[in-house]
């Protein structure tokens, strides 16, 4: 999600950062290259002209701060004006409370653009907040379209309001009729099942096919659903946009889900479809896995984009995921130096939970020891290969885990052929556990680390 915009404005601030001060001349050069990688990015133009001519007038006006240097004006005054862009800094909240429960969340979109997969997603997020969601699909006009929702939500796994009977008997005369049964006996199921939360998986739909049109005005006006999210394809570009624009104009959606973030995309959709429709994005799909929603941030992601990093989201990935009790024992063994290879799996194990490798090294600043270390991971890191070393690690016996030292030629032929490498995989993964335990030995054994750990407290701990 935008590498382009984000390689492009990094040579930007690069050329800036030879400069003085902020002049005419090199001012004219780089908003020309800002305006170039912003329409790169697929922003719309009217969007681009507009930033770049506030850029253009902050800059060279009044506004700079004279401390700074011309790089860091720049980049200073994009930021504020990719914020303002997106909505300003907080992320907009996700309106599931009623006086009445269940608080009915529709989802709206084009066919293709996620949102049976963005509906599951939601669900699974909601529970993790201690929300009792319950799923429907009222999609009565795509063959399977509700028992794809009907896997997912056993995945999440929340209640389903299947609704087969109300279907059957509509036999071939299936429309908005039954559509609103559908969404209207699920309310009623949600209700006797004690769940807070209905999410309505509706069907994919243009804005100029008006009788689907209808439908979602008739859902509206028969659930009040207190969300109206409308999940949009980023992959699509512009499309996008001018299909949220038209579908805000006759439903008034509150919200909007951009999917398949981890894609192909160049981002432009996220930042035009916020100024365009007037309405917050309120969550981004970043992976297919029922995990892979996040709560959009307009200030992390400019962070992004400006290649500052999102650490604060990394922070919250590790949060959920770590293990607190496993995190405390591995304290205790780099105090001891006793951390052995079944560790060194653990471990790995904890950082494949948080997500795609890649996609967590986008979350650093691109700046010194982190870029270089995006550089290296791009060569070396592969899904795969963390694959292998922990297949290679559950192929030794438990007295090789524990004491490396006696795994010999023959025991390193035998682990290759438990673990289908060979034994040049097997000696590298030894090389790098080796690597990794004598910088723990030296981390701990640094007074001032030892004090830090000493004093440290993991996330939520008590006293």
């Amino acid at each position: 999600m935008f590498e382009t915009l984000t390689d492009r404005l990094q040579r930007v601030f690069k050329s800036l950062r030879g400069e003085a001060r902020l002049t005419e001349a090199n001012m004219a050069e780089t908003l020309e290259e800002i305006r170039l990688a912003l329409l790169e990015a697929d922003v719309a133009q009217s969007i681009v002209e507009a930033v770049v001519a506030d850029i253009r007038v902050k800059a060279l006006g009044q506004e700079v701060m004279a401390a700074l240097s011309p790089a860091e004006q720049v980049i200073k005054i994009l930021r504020d004006e990719l914020l303002d862009v997106l909505g300003g800094g907080e992320a907009a909240r996700v309106n599931v409370k009623s006086s009445a429960p269940p608080a009915v969340v529709l989802m709206a979109g084009l066919q293709g653009s996620g949102k049976t997969t963005t509906s599951a997603k939601l669900a699974a997020w909601l529970k993790k907040r201690g929300h009792r969601p319950m799923l429907v699909s009222v999609d009565v006009y795509r063959p399977a379209a509700r028992e794809q929702l009907a896997l997912l939500a056993e995945q999440v796994p929340a209640p389903l309001f299947a609704g087969a009977e109300l279907v059957a008997q509509a036999g071939a005369a299936l429309g908005t009729a039954v559509v609103l049964d559908l969404a209207k006996a699920a309310r009623r199921d949600a209700v006797r099942s004690g769940c807070d939360v209905l999410i309505v998986d509706t069907a994919g739909r243009l804005h100029i096919d008006e009788p689907l049109m209808a439908e979602m005005r008739q859902l509206k006006q028969a659930l009040a659903p207190g969300e109206i999210l409308f999940v949009a394809d980023a992959m699509v570009g512009q499309d996008a946009v001018h299909s949220a624009a038209e579908f805000h104009r006759q439903l008034s959606f509150t919200g909007v889900v951009l999917t398949k973030l981890d894609g192909d995309t160049r981002g432009g959709a996220a930042l035009s479809i916020r100024r365009v429709t007037g309405q917050p994005i309120k969550f981004i799909g970043t992976s297919e896995r029922l995990d892979g929603l996040e709560v959009f941030h307009p200030d992390r992601i400019v962070g992004r984009i400006l290649g500052m990093g999102d650490i604060l989201s990394l922070i919250e990935r590790a949060e959920e995921t770590i293990d607190r009790q496993q995190a405390a024992e591995m304290e205790k063994k780099l105090r001891s130096d006793a951390f052995t290879l079944a560790d060194f799996r653990d471990q790995l194990r904890q950082v494949r939970k948080m997500g795609p490798i890649d996609n967590l090294l986008k979350m650093m600043p691109r700046v010194g020891m982190f870029q270089n270390l995006q550089r290296a991971a791009a060569r070396e890191v592969d899904e795969k290969q963390l694959t292998r070393i922990e297949a290679i690690v559950n192929s030794m016996t438990e007295q090789e885990r524990r004491h490396h030292q006696v795994i010999n030629g023959s025991r390193r032929k035998r682990i290759a052929r438990g673990s289908g490498t060979s034994v040049q995989e097997v000696n590298q993964v030894l090389k790098q556990y080796v690597q990794m335990r004598k910088m723990f030995k030296s981390v701990a054994a640094s007074p001032f680390m030892a004090k830090r750990l000493a004093n440290t407290k993991l996330p939520g701990a008590q006293g």
